[in-house]
C-alpha cells in the first residue's frame, strides 16, 4: 500500500501528474486543486490512494492529506466512483466540501462536471450519516478562548463539518486547542484546523 510518492514532476496533463521516483514514473490521477500546486521539473510530494480492479490498478495523488481523506470518504458513497470523486474535489476544497455537506448545498457539488442533483443529494445524505455518535457529541466542544455566541456557533459548525470529513472528536479537539478562533468564520476555522491536522 502506498502512503505517498515523492519525486520530480516529469509530466502534467488534464487530471494527471507523472512523478519520477528513482527512474520510475508513477502516473497519478489528480484533482485540479492538486494540479495547481505542481510544476514540471520541480520536486513534489503527493499523498496516494489506490483503486485496484480486475482490469486496472489506478493511483490517485493529492497535495494534502485532507484532500485524500475527502476522496476516500466520497468513494465510500454508493454510486460514487473515483472519477466522480475527483470531479467533486476539483470543484471544491476540503473545507468547501465540508460546508456544502453540512449546509445541504447541492449546488456546490453540481458545479462539478458529471455530478447531477441526485448524486449530490446522495453524497450529502450518506456523508452526513457517517458522522458517528462520538462526533455528534463533539459538536458541544467549545475551547475556552471562545467568548461570543457567534464564535461558539462557528466552532460548533466547524466541528460538525470536520466530523463529516471523518475526523474524530479527539483529533478535532487537539487541533482546536492549538487554534485561536477569535473572529473566524466556520470556513476559516475548518481551513486552519485541517492545516493543523497535517502537521
Amino acid at each position: 500500500m502506498f502512503h505517498h510518492i515523492e519525486g520530480i514532476v516529469s509530466e502534467l496533463g488534464q487530471n494527471l501528474a507523472v512523478i519520477d521516483c528513482g527512474g520510475i514514473g508513477f502516473a497519478l490521477n489528480v484533482t485540479l486543486n492538486t494540479l495547481s500546486y505542481l510544476k514540471s521539473g520541480e520536486k513534489a510530494k503527493l499523498y496516494v490512494t489506490e483503486n485496484i480492479r480486475e482490469d486496472a490498478f489506478d493511483l490517485f495523488g493529492f497535495a494534502t492529506k485532507s484532500e485524500r481523506r475527502c476522496f476516500e470518504m466520497l468513494v465510500s458513497v454508493s454510486g460514487i466512483g473515483p472519477k466522480a470523486a475527483l470531479s467533486i474535489l476539483s470543484a471544491n476544497t476540503p473545507e468547501g466540501l465540508a460546508l456544502a455537506i453540512m449546509n445541504n448545498n447541492e449546488k456546490a457539488l453540481t458545479v462539478a462536471p458529471g455530478i447531477g442533483k441526485k448524486i449530490a443529494q446522495r453524497v450529502i445524505l450518506e456523508l452526513k450519516d457517517k458522522i458517528s455518535k462520538e462526533q455528534r457529541e463533539s459538536s458541544d466542544f467549545v475551547p475556552p478562548a471562545v467568548q461570543t455566541a457567534g464564535e461558539s456557533s462557528a466552532v460548533n459548525d466547524a466541528v460538525t463539518g470536520l466530523g463529516v470529513l471523518g475526523y474524530s472528536s479527539s483529533e478535532i479537539a487537539a487541533a482546536l486547542k492549538k487554534t485561536d478562533v477569535s473572529g473566524m468564520t466556520t470556513e476559516q476555522i475548518i481551513k486552519t484546523v485541517l492545516k493543523q491536522m497535517v502537521k
